[in-house]
Formats: C-alpha cells, structure tokens, sequence
C-alpha cells in the first residue's frame, strides 16, 4: 500500500492475545484491524511489523496497564518486554499510554450494543487497542488547541 497518509497503530498486548486498531489517514478515527494469537512472540512480531509495512505506520501505541494506584506490575513488564523486542526490529516510533480502564469499558459497550459471549470476546482485544488509540488521537486534537 503506498500513500502520502499518516497512520498511527495501536497494541493492546496480552498473553494469548494482541489486539490491533488502526488510525485513518488523518489521524482522527481508530478503527479495530486485528487480533494476533500470540502463540510466540517472534510470530506475532513479524504480525505487527508486516501491519506497519503494509499500512505506512507512522507511530504505534501501546497501551500499558497501570495498577488502579498508578503502579506497575507484572504484566506491564511483560508489555513492556515484548515492546522492547518490538522496538529493536522496527524504526517506528513506539509510545505507551495508560490503558486502565480500556478493557472494563469496551466490554460495558460490547454489552451495552448486544455483543455478547463468544462474539465479544472475539472483538474486545482490537476494540481495546481502538480505545487506547482513540484517546491518543483525542489528545492530539486537544494539545494542538
């Protein structure tokens, strides 16, 4: 895919799971792409760099999950671990963001639109990366002001 358009990825990761959301070319709206199992990390590195390939990206943004305290714990290092394997293979500028909440509220609007069981489930990791981009995109517009 060649363009001039800027896109910016976001990565919600878990341990059996990475949800993948996508910036429009303008950098307003964050849409869900994918979910990458996450049966190894060098499979699921060569995911994300073939995403970033084929996309153009410009930045990737990671949520990392803080403690409701502020803390963080063992699954932010393990985010943190897999961004730094990430980071040694791609020239992409990686940011983290604090994505506690994301989850909580994706499934309330899963829910809340009918998606249910096995279909929500299916969905709420990109839909989570699409949360966390969402709001690095909001804070783009806000910071310009």
């Amino acid at each position: 895919m060649v363009s001039d358009s800027v896109r910016v990825l976001g990565l919600d990761i878990g341990d059996k799971r990475i949800g993948v959301a996508i910036s429009d070319p303008g950098e307003i709206l964050a849409s869900p792409l994918a979910i990458i199992a996450r049966d190894s990390d060098e499979k699921a590195v060569v995911a994300i760099l073939d995403i970033i390939e084929n996309y153009q990206v410009q930045k990737v943004v990671v949520g990392l999950p803080y403690s409701m305290r502020g803390n963080l714990g063992v699954q932010a290092d393990k985010v943190m671990a897999f961004v730094s394997m990430l980071s040694e293979r791609t020239g992409v500028n990686i940011e983290m963001r604090d994505e506690r909440l994301s989850t909580v509220a994706v499934e309330r609007l899963l829910a809340a639109s009918g998606t249910r069981g096995k279909a929500a489930r299916l969905r709420v990791d990109a839909a989570a990366a699409a949360f966390v981009l969402q709001g690095y995109l909001d804070s783009l517009k806000t910071s310009a002001k």
